[in-house]
């Protein structure tokens, strides 16, 4: 009917095949292909909306799902366990309530002895529960650069082969991991040319080696106060932002929800590919305290733990009560270890 009009012929492919074949004859007489093969875009199409609207829901991410839901609370964190060794303490409830009931993330070093033992064990308690661990890679060479936190593994190839112990440990059981807070930020903080180089490099093999479809890599990108967007966004790609799924900010620090997300916006801006963020809110109620990071008084505990908030995720990336350090309102405590008055002056912002 070629000259009255536009004719559809189907022919089918094959009973091997995945559809059939459409052919429109335009008035002219011309034979067009429209669509090859429909059905089978259709059903790829399909299957990957509905591959990502399971992930995303999974992590927790996808609209109206609660992340405190999602994310798993560590029954062995330090405040739960302090909580039910002193059950009979005055503050036993409110931190049970307000700090050990929220899912926080574990941070995994040398102190964990077997890293692989110490990673299964954790991501397959959560795995049994049906929910999702957030781990904070914490073992680079030359960590903290001398500070609170300094220490991490001795070489290169160590650091390797622990994040591959690391990453035995997931066993592919889904998880997120931030990646080594502060190594990108603290990058001209003492290391020469040959370190800078060495850490860059051990940070995108780290991203090889962890990110997958079941694990979420965030390499850390520091905060709104310390490296300018364009630089750190030159750091991160890097460091391999390209092969991981985003970047986190503010973790173990104290600058507000609506700093951090300006912040974001511009590093991912500067990156010059779509990559989301996520900000730690464990800490950031009261905002920063006149540039004090070690344990500074009037600080309080921030948004709890959400998909959005103007990033991906909000998330408590440093725990609650547990210090910063031999400084501050912390004075006496070491770097990681959870006090209960720490926790309390969170809680009541003081």
């Amino acid at each position: 009917m070629a000259g009255s009009g536009w004719k559809r012929v189907v022919r089918t492919v094959s009973r091997r095949g995945t559809g059939d074949i459409g052919f429109f004859i335009s008035r002219e007489g011309t034979l067009t292909v429209v669509v090859a093969a429909w059905l089978a875009v259709v059903v790829v199409a399909a299957g990957f909306l509905a591959f990502r609207a399971n992930t995303e829901e999974t992590m927790g991410v996808s609209a109206g799902v609660q992340l405190s839901q999602r994310l798993y609370v560590d029954p062995q964190a330090q405040a739960a366990t302090w909580v039910q060794a002193h059950a009979d303490s005055p503050l036993a409830e409110v931190i049970e309530q307000r700090i050990a009931g929220q899912p926080t993330a574990k941070w995994f070093g040398a102190w964990c002895g077997d890293i692989t033992a110490a990673v299964s064990e954790y991501s397959s308690s959560a795995a049994d529960e049906g929910k999702i661990p957030v781990l904070v890679a914490y073992n680079i060479p030359d960590r903290d650069c001398g500070g609170e936190s300094a220490g991490g593994l001795a070489s290169m190839q160590q650091y390797n082969e622990w994040i591959h112990a690391f990453a035995r440990g997931l066993g592919g059981r889904q998880a997120i991991v931030i990646l080594e807070p502060d190594s990108l930020a603290m990058l001209d903080n003492g290391l020469d040319a040959g370190q800078q180089q060495r850490r860059l490099a051990m940070l995108r093999h780290a991203v090889r080696t962890l990110q997958s479809d079941q694990t979420w890599v965030y390499l850390d990108a520091g905060h709104s106060n310390w490296v300018p967007a364009e630089e750190m966004a030159r750091r991160l790609r890097e460091a391999g932002i390209a092969g991981a799924h985003g970047f986190s900010l503010n973790v173990s620090n104290y600058n507000t929800t609506d700093a951090e997300v300006a912040y974001g916006k511009q590093v991912a801006e500067a990156l010059g590919m779509p990559k989301p963020f996520v900000v730690d809110t464990s800490r950031n109620g009261n905002g920063a305290r006149n540039g004090e990071w070690c344990n500074p008084a009037g600080s309080r505990i921030g948004p709890a733990p959400q998909a959005g908030g103007g990033a991906e995720m909000l998330l408590w990336l440093k725990a609650p009560g547990e210090s910063d350090g031999d400084c501050g309102i912390g004075t006496g405590t070491a770097a990681g270890e959870f006090s209960p008055g720490l926790a309390h002056r969170l809680i009541d912002g003081r």
